[in-house]
């Protein structure tokens, strides 16, 4: 049987891994950072009438520029943005890649702080895009001297900041894009897919948009939206860079019925947002079982938990695969991340959690 590295693909693509979070059909998933919530019936009902009524239309190829769609992002967002400052994509995977091509590409780098997402090196790779993995400070703390210091010494084309961080759940402050964006001559992008889960009171790096023309807040609908499943990612940012996108994007990229389903969504946001309330709770309560039961916890801002102490990661993810549980081995030694679900997904978590404390198996 014929394998990918028998054909003729490109040099640089040889021996990568494609990204590939576990699937199984298990009573309680809490390995991909979903919003276990399902959208109340009455979203539903507007989505599904809306749709319809995009059906009708169909047969023509979709509005290119999705104007209605980003000022009802732009609405979202608030802080007087408006629909020239939104761009939008299938995911914010394909709003990055997007950059990436537009910004990156070959002769060219950006830059992360490791560990961080790990789509961030394969969209990197995807594009030709030389990938640069900085290091964080203790408890995976990203400081702003020692960001700004190291986007002095390797000069990337793009800077890629998660915030808050995947997978570590670390908050990133203001001063850390600031310091960023002053020491960089690149595009800087703040990668801010689960900013909806950090305090209310917690500023957005939106705020930092005027008069920085380089800087890019990348959001996601997947997350506080539980949009998963119909991949709508946007950003923020100076018009010129939705200007640059044009460029790169497929034509007619965002279908009818994706733009016609978030568009309905977007007038419910009250709604859809309730549920992140509930998903905080549910991660503080697993910070703290956890922290009981003799882990050690890491302070997160999202809507997971990583957590320590844990001597063989791939053994344990095993016996809660066994007990009906996905939780998510992300490769960080004696360390596995699980997603906050709802209270009665949570409860059966942090009960197997207990048994398998209680029995010695760590």
């Amino acid at each position: 049987m014929t394998s990918f590295s028998d054909l003729p693909i490109r040099d640089d693509l040889r021996g990568k891994s494609p990204y590939g979070a576990p699937q199984a059909p298990v009573p309680v998933a809490l390995n991909v950072n979903e919003n276990t919530h399902p959208i109340p019936d009455d979203v539903v009902a507007d989505i599904v009438q809306s749709v319809a009524v995009a059906l009708r239309g169909a047969n023509r190829y979709p509005d290119r520029e999705f104007g209605e769609l980003r000022a009802s992002l732009a609405g979202y967002l608030g802080h007087g943005l408006d629909a020239s400052n939104i761009w939008a994509a299938n995911g914010s995977n394909e709003v990055l890649q997007q950059i990436l091509q537009a910004f990156g590409g070959p002769g060219r780098s950006a830059l992360g702080f490791a560990p961080t997402y790990s789509m961030y090196p394969l969209l990197a790779s995807g594009t030709g895009t030389a990938w640069i993995a900085a290091d964080r400070g203790p408890d995976f703390v990203v400081t702003p001297e020692h960001a700004a210091r190291v986007v002095r010494e390797h000069r990337p084309d793009v800077v890629i900041l998660c915030a808050p961080n995947n997978p570590t759940g670390t908050p990133l402050g203001l001063d850390v894009v600031e310091a960023v964006y002053d020491a960089s001559q690149g595009v800087v992008i703040v990668d801010e897919a689960y900013h909806e889960f950090m305090p209310e009171d917690a500023p957005s790096a939106i705020t930092l948009l005027p008069g920085r023309e380089r800087l890019i807040v990348s959001r996601t609908m997947s997350k506080a939206f539980a949009f998963a499943g119909v991949r709508l990612g946007y950003l923020a940012a100076d018009p010129a860079v939705a200007d640059a996108l044009r460029l790169v994007r497929l034509p007619y990229h965002l279908s009818v019925l994706t733009q016609a389903a978030a568009i309905a969504a977007l007038r419910h946001s009250d709604e859809m947002l309730a549920t992140v309330h509930d998903i905080v709770a549910q991660r503080d309560r697993i910070s703290e079982r956890l922290g009981e039961l003799g882990y050690d916890v890491h302070a997160s801002g999202s809507n997971f938990v990583l957590f320590g102490g844990v001597s063989d990661p791939h053994a344990t993810f095993l016996a809660l695969r066994e007990r009906g549980i996905l939780v998510r081995d992300v490769g960080i030694a004696n360390h596995l991340r699980v997603s906050a679900g709802t209270e009665a997904e949570t409860t059966v978590f942090l009960d197997a959690m207990a048994e398998l404390a209680a029995s010695g198996r760590r």
